[in-house]
This record gives structure tokens, sequence and C-alpha cells, in this order.
């Protein structure tokens, strides 16, 4: 069973300081923006949402009192790259301010919007010398018309031609007609370097190799598939309906409760998560969001070295959000959410079922058979999901908060789609990936994301420990060899906690809250596990680890600034580097007892193979956190026992389950 709610809240539902904009205020915002003098001749929208207000505002926050809402709004005029950071005050109906964007390297641009696609497309295919080199490449006129132009983001180099401009870089794909599958076609060495404010090619990078475009179709449509037949119904079914309760953008489920947002760039974001813990509510987490995703490439040839998206800062995870009309990816009693949102242009719309609310079955929760009592007692697992997908050009990703019985949290991330490909001549080997069909290599590389946690354990104040398996030699101390210890050490300053996980010794962190004891003599907290795969392996001197250096660390821990919202900085969008989590921790503050930000970069190393293509199945990457010595005992033991049941089939009197 499927149940739609949704909630594009209009101007008057508006209860909370949290609460996103609604489609009446970013009109409002919008229009007023439009007005401005300074709007100029081509305004275009990057982004426009909810400007948060101070958390000391929110945590002071009573129902039914008043509270500010301001808009924040990036313009860009597309007739002169000029951008501008406006904020408006949605009460007053007014600009507060209005304030011109640097857009050079050190400041880096404005993010792409979905309309530079199309207009990056359109001028390439317009151009008489790409063309000329289409025919080359032995296609006709009708071939070059159904060539899929992508657009990818150019990254940053000291190439003078393009220092300063609003630039796109196009490769191309070959399409036998409409709907085929384009990756399995690239057309090898040829770069259009595009100005999206000058409406033309900047230069043509044609190397002069003319690798013979694969022809043989990788589609993954229906009606291409031949799918097995052999599979019955699974059906996941709530008579009763779901566990939680959602009013407006707040959500309890229960001892749950947290409210959701959602921004243009992060996409999905827990605010204010809490467990309440015998009637008193514990705050655990004020704001959770991931703040950026780069996928960098290990491919030196002029087709593929700039590609390192940052899927986040220079699309949005948001703005790309799939709008899940014909049902989310999930099964059970489904809840949706309604993201209101604005396209490129300042006009309003509402993203129809962006987020996605189910509780699902996760197997054994707890269990013991004890014989010699002859008690046998089994709980089973429920997790509430929170999620949605976005898709950024040829890989789609779905992001997953799951929230259990115990007090766990956890993180997911979904990575599926299509890989990038390139080209080989008859017989060759690729050299710089694996290999994916006789004709196709699939460059090497990395995706990472990083995901920014606001702590609040039991407060605001909060530090973080750091914590070792290790053997103890034999001796006085171990004279029979078995004993281990785990080490513990403070992480005291930002610009030292910067850490990387260790597999060998089972490295974790916890953060704790030092103001407070437990029965047991320790401080509340939760434990940080993360998954030790590689950081970065772009070369410390590259362009790629300049500007995507918050994936050099697995850890970072820095005290709260508001300004401080991004692991990758601001505007990663053609910027030189020297920017985000890096800089911010050569400040050397305190990180001891504060109100602290616990930045997690995680991700997945891939080396493609034949299985990936034509579509990956899901890779998986994330994080968990789990409770050490918050709770005096588990949670889980008020769960209660599952109503039996023998998967459909009729029951006798005598079937039991779980007790």
């Amino acid at each position: 069973m499927q149940d739609h709610h949704c909630h594009p809240a209009r101007a008057s539902e508006v209860r909370h300081p949290l609460d996103p904009l609604t489609v009446e205020e970013i009109d409002r915002a919008c229009g007023l923006v439009l007005a401005h003098e300074q709007v100029g001749e081509l305004p275009r929208f990057p982004w426009v949402e909810l400007k948060e207000p101070p958390k000391a505002e929110v945590d002071g926050f009573a129902e039914g009192a008043d509270f500010s809402r301001t808009a924040f709004v990036l313009t860009l005029d597309n007739a002169t790259g000029l951008a501008a950071e406006v904020l408006v005050d949605l009460r007053a109906n007014s600009i507060i301010s209005w304030q011109a964007k640097p857009t050079d390297h050190e400041n880096g641009q404005a993010p792409i919007i979905v309309e530079d696609f199309y207009r990056a497309a359109a001028i390439v295919k317009a151009d008489p010398d790409w063309r000329a080199a289409m025919v080359r490449r032995g296609l006709s006129d009708a071939d070059i018309e159904l060539i899929q132009v992508d657009p990818i983001s150019p990254g940053y180099f000291d190439f003078e031609p393009y220092k300063g401009r609003r630039i796109l870089r196009a490769v191309s794909y070959y399409r036998a007609y409409e709907k085929d599958n384009a990756y399995a076609h690239p057309i090898e060495g040829i770069v259009a370097v595009v100005d999206l404010i000058e409406g033309k090619i900047l230069s043509l990078e044609d190397d002069g190799r003319l690798v013979p475009i694969p022809r043989a179709q990788y589609n993954y449509d229906s009606a291409t598939l031949t799918p097995r037949t052999d599979l019955k119904p699974l059906e996941v079914i709530q008579p009763e309906g779901p566990s939680f309760e959602v009013d407006g953008w707040s959500v309890k489920w229960q001892d749950w409760e947290f409210r959701i947002s959602f921004t243009p760039r992060e996409g999905l974001v827990l605010n204010q998560l809490g467990f309440r813990d015998d009637g008193n509510l514990r705050s655990i987490i004020y704001r959770a969001s991931i703040t950026e995703m780069a996928v960098p490439y290990a491919d030196p040839s002029p087709q593929h070295f700039a590609k390192c998206a940052f899927d986040a800062g220079e699309f949005g995870l948001g703005k790309l959000a799939n709008q899940l009309e014909l049902g989310c990816d999930c099964l059970g009693h489904i809840h949706y959410f309604d993201v209101p949102a604005a396209d490129d242009f300042g006009k309003s719309f509402v993203m129809k079922n962006a987020i996605c609310m189910h509780e699902e079955d996760y197997g054994i929760l707890w269990k013991h058979n004890e014989f010699r009592s002859n008690i046998s007692e089994t709980r089973r697992s429920r997790r509430l999901v929170i999620s949605f997908f976005a898709t950024v050009g040829n890989y789609d990703y779905g992001f997953y908060w799951y929230l259990y019985q115990d007090g766990t949290v956890q993180l997911e991330a979904k990575l599926t789609g299509i890989v990038q490909t390139s080209a080989l001549m008859d017989g060759e080997r690729y050299k710089w990936g694996g290999m994916i069909t006789p004709d196709l290599g699939g460059p090497s590389h990395q995706h990472f994301f990083n995901a920014r946690m606001h702590m609040a354990v039991d407060g605001t104040g909060n530090s973080v420990t750091e914590h070792e398996y290790r053997r103890v030699p034999m001796g006085p101390k171990n004279p029979h060899g078995n004993v281990f210890e785990v080490s513990s050490e403070l992480l005291e300053n930002e610009a030292d906690a910067g850490r990387v996980a260790d597999g060998a010794t089972g490295r974790y962190w916890k953060v704790v809250n030092p103001n407070i004891k437990n029965e047991v003599g320790n401080s509340p907290g939760y434990k940080v596990v993360v998954m030790p795969q590689p950081t970065l392996l772009a070369d410390e001197g590259s362009s790629v680890y300049k500007r995507a250096g918050f994936a050099s660390k697995h850890i970072w821990v820095t005290p709260y600034a508001p300004e401080e919202r991004f692991a990758s900085g601001e505007y990663p969008n053609q910027h030189g580097g020297e920017c985000g989590l890096p800089v911010f921790v050569r400040q050397k503050r305190d990180i001891v007892n504060k109100d602290i930000v616990l930045w997690h970069s995680f991700g997945h190393t891939h080396v493609c193979k034949p299985e990936d293509f034509p579509i990956m199945p899901v890779e998986y990457a994330g994080f968990t956190l789990k409770p050490n010595n918050f709770f005096a005992g588990s949670p889980a033991m008020k769960i209660p026992a599952a109503t039996p049941h023998t998967g459909g089939k009729a029951g006798g009197k005598d079937d039991k389950c779980c007790s």
C-alpha cells in the first residue's frame, strides 16, 4: 500500500523557523530581486533558499511565537556573468542586502544551472569547426543531429584563454537513435570549451585521434531487455498504517523526533534530531546534511583529465533531485514530501514526491535462546528511512538516512547509473581503468561525499575523542598474551583533528558531552563508525587535490561557525583551490567542550568492470553513529514481540513467533 501525503505549504502554514521556503515566499523573494535596479539583463537564479536563522533563535522558539523569515537568493546575469548574493526579508517584503560576488579563480563562479546544459549543447552543435571534426570521424549530418553533447564542469587549470571566463567543457557521444544509450558510443579525441557568456566555443581541443566510434548497443530500457519470469511477488503491507506521525515538516517515530528540510545544494536536511528517553527529549544532532560530493577521474587524456565534478556545489543535489511521480524506490506505507523550489528564471514550482519516508523491516534486533531456563526471546528490528535520489549527468545517487530502535543513526549513499566510457582502437587495452567491453574502457575514479553534522549530544558542549584497539605485549600486565586495550585521545584543536581511518586498528571516534556523567561514570556520547576507504588519491600538487582537499581526511572537527557551511567552500565552480575545510581548520580553534561540527568524508574508489555496464548495480558507502554511554540501558528492550504469522499460510493455535 502506498500513501501519498504531500506538503507544499502555503505561507500561512509556515509554523517553524526552519520550515523551507514556500511557493508563495519564493515568488515574493524572486519578484523583489527581479524588480531591483541591479538585477541585470538576463537574470538567473542558481540558489533560492531559506536563510536559516541563528541557532539561538531556533533553540529559543516556542510554538506560536513570531520568528524571522529571510530568503537567500544567488543571482546570475547571463549577459555579463556577474553574480550577487541577496538577502530578502520576507516579513517586511524588502531587500536587506545586495552584495556583488567576485567571479574568478580565487572566489569561484556561480553554480552551473540547468539552462547551461541546453545552451552549451546548442552552441557546440552550431559550431562549423566542431561539425567538421564530426565529419572527419565518419559521421553524416543526420548522425550529427543525434549526437549527445555532455557539458561537464571544467575544474580549474591555469590556462590563460579560460581564466576569468564562465565556461563548460563539452564531450560528445554518438547515438543510433534518440533513446540509444550514448555512453556506449563515445567520440574520442575532441573537447569543446564553451564560453557561456559570449555564447561561442573558445577552443576546440582536438588531438587528431580518429578512434573508431563503438557501434555495439548496450541499452537498458524495458523495451530492449528480456527480463526473467520466475520471480514471485514480494509484498510489504502495513494494514494499520505507519508508526510515524507527520505534522508539516516535523516527524515523530517511536522515540525519535526531528524536522525535515531541503535545500537546492544539499537536498535533504535533518534538523533537531533527538531521542525521547523516559519522556525526556535528548538532543543528538542539531543539523545534518550532505554538503558536497566530488568525483575525480584518473585518466590524463584530453577527454577526461579535467573531470572532477562537485555535484553539490557546482550543480546542486537538491536542484537535480528526482521527482518521484511514478512512485518511490521504497516498499511499504510511503509518505512523500513535496518540496517548493525555484527554477533558473526565479519561478516557483513544486518538486513532487522529492522526499520519501517509510518504515522497513531490518532483520533481527536482538535475540537469546537460554536452554537452562527454557526462555527464548527474539525481537525484529525496524528502521525509519528518509531518502531522496538525485541524477547528476550519468550517475544517480540515493541518500538514505536510517533511524533505528536502539538509538543508532546511519547514512547510506547508493551509487548507480552509467559509468563514463572511453573508446579504444581495435585490440587496444585501456590504460587508465578497467575494460568494460572489447571496445570500451571505463576510467578509474573516486566518489567522495561529505556529511556535515552539527552535533548536540545532550546539549551544546561537546568534545571528540579518538580510539584504537591495541595489542598489549606479553609481560607482567599480560602474562597469557590475551589482553588488548583501547586507547583514548582527546582532539583539542581543529588543526590536528583532520584524521584518517585505519581498519587495522579499528580506529573510531566518539562525540561526547563532557559536562555530564552517567551512572557508570562515563560521559554520554555517540560512536562514529566509518568505512576505512582510500582518501583522495590525486597528487597533493594537483588542481584536484587543491580543490577537493576535504577528501584528504575522513574526519574533521571544527567549532560551529554559521558561515562555514560547505566542505568545499561556498563556490567550488572554477575555484582554484584553497577553500573549504582545509582552510577552515587553519584558524587553529579550540574544539574541547564547544559547539562543534563533525565533518565526515567517505566514498567509493571505482575501477570499472564489465558488470558495471550498461547500468551499474548499486554500490554502497556511508557511516553509522551508535549510542555509546548515551543510554542507561538498551532502548531496544521496549520493542514488543512480533505478531505470529507463517508467511501467508494458514496458522494454527500452536504457532508462535519471537517469544
